[in-house]
């Protein structure tokens, strides 16, 4: 016991001086990023660990953190944007068939596996599609956590280079003050409409709980406080910890030939979002970078904390991802099938 609890406070502290490190030298999505690459490379040296709460409790403030940043009219702006939110769903799930046979032959799965391999769902909802269709879960979930660590270390990166920060006025609002008394009140608040989630069997429940009463709160006028900026912080690096913990030597040589058709496939998978993004972007007039983070095959947290940091319209980005999860649980199935029929998959 006592050396399990040492195991997570000194990879949690070694994810805490990586974050602060990029921190200070200006990495895109530092604390995340930081906090990934020194779990990761404590990894090699030594057991890591991060404690079964530390997710939950970053999600609840992300969810929280990204739930601030809408108000009425952002909300009926958002909506007002739900056709291109749709396409970007439906599209990205095409991309993901259209690389499953890159993945096919450079890991030599068969191509079920590959395909809930390679459509960007998110982990937990296509590691649960793909049990549910009696697919090895395995290799599916490896696949799909490196997709989602590929994603977070280049398109962060990718889309600060592009220089864009903040330019769109229509998806901002305006932020709560912050509030001790208020955050003693959300914080309790949050986790009890989680715990309720969760007994549900929804994927995420900690992030989805937060975000719906905060947005709740927010677009009726009665958040009682924002979410301070260490508390994203702390999340950021809870999130890098996790996503590094899996890096461990035996999760890379289990099956280095699909660790490096992930990454080829995800780097394929994201040059096709990226253009679909470009388009949905100039055919609805929106904000072209954070068209680019919605559609970006990563996970819904990294990609609202890049927009977040970034001040890239993060209502938008959030809608992008939300419909992507829920087109996701009802079109997965039916476009397997579509695509065996028509022989873009054998």
């Amino acid at each position: 016991m006592f050396a399990t609890i040492t195991t997570q406070g000194i990879t949690l502290a070694a994810a805490a001086l990586g974050g602060f490190v990029a921190h200070l030298l200006h990495v895109p999505l530092a604390w995340m990023i930081g906090a990934l690459a020194a779990t990761a490379g404590l990894a090699w040296v030594r057991p890591v660990g991060v404690h079964p709460a530390v997710r939950p409790a970053a999600l609840m403030l992300l969810g929280f953190g990204f739930a601030q940043t809408f108000d009425a009219p952002v909300l009926a702006a958002v909506g007002a944007a739900f056709p291109a939110l749709l396409l970007a769903a439906v599209g990205s799930i095409i991309a993901g068939i259209l690389v499953v046979p890159l993945m096919q032959r450079m890991s030599g799965l068969d191509s079920r596996t590959g395909y809930f391999s390679c459509v960007p769902g998110g982990v937990i909802v296509m590691v649960v599609l793909a049990q549910r269709e009696g697919v090895s879960v395995a290799p599916v979930t490896m696949a799909q956590t490196i997709r989602v660590i590929t994603v977070v270390l280049t398109i962060p990166i990718a889309i600060t280079l592009l220089g864009e920060h903040g330019s769109d006025t229509t998806f901002q609002a305006i932020r709560p003050a912050i509030s001790a008394w208020g955050l003693a009140i959300l914080l309790p608040a949050g986790l009890a409409v989680s715990l309720l989630l969760n007994r549900t069997g929804l994927a995420n429940p900690w992030m989805m709980g937060c975000f719906a009463l905060g947005l709740a709160l927010m677009v009726s006028g009665h958040m009682p406080s924002g979410i301070p900026g260490w508390m994203i912080d702390m999340a950021q690096v809870g999130m890098g910890a996790g996503l590094g913990a899996r890096l461990t030597p035996d999760f890379i040589k289990r099956s280095r030939r699909l660790a490096v058709a992930a990454v080829v496939t995800t780097l394929a998978l994201s040059a096709l979002c990226l253009l679909l993004a470009v388009g949905i972007a100039w055919g609805w007039g929106l904000p072209v970078t954070a068209a680019m983070l919605g559609l970006a095959p990563g996970g819904m947290p990294e990609m609202g904390v890049t927009a977040k940091l970034l001040e890239l319209a993060v209502p938008l980005v959030m809608g992008f991802h939300l419909t992507r999860t829920l087109a996701c649980n009802f079109l997965v199935g039916p476009f397997y099938r579509a695509a065996v029929r028509l022989r873009v998959l054998r």
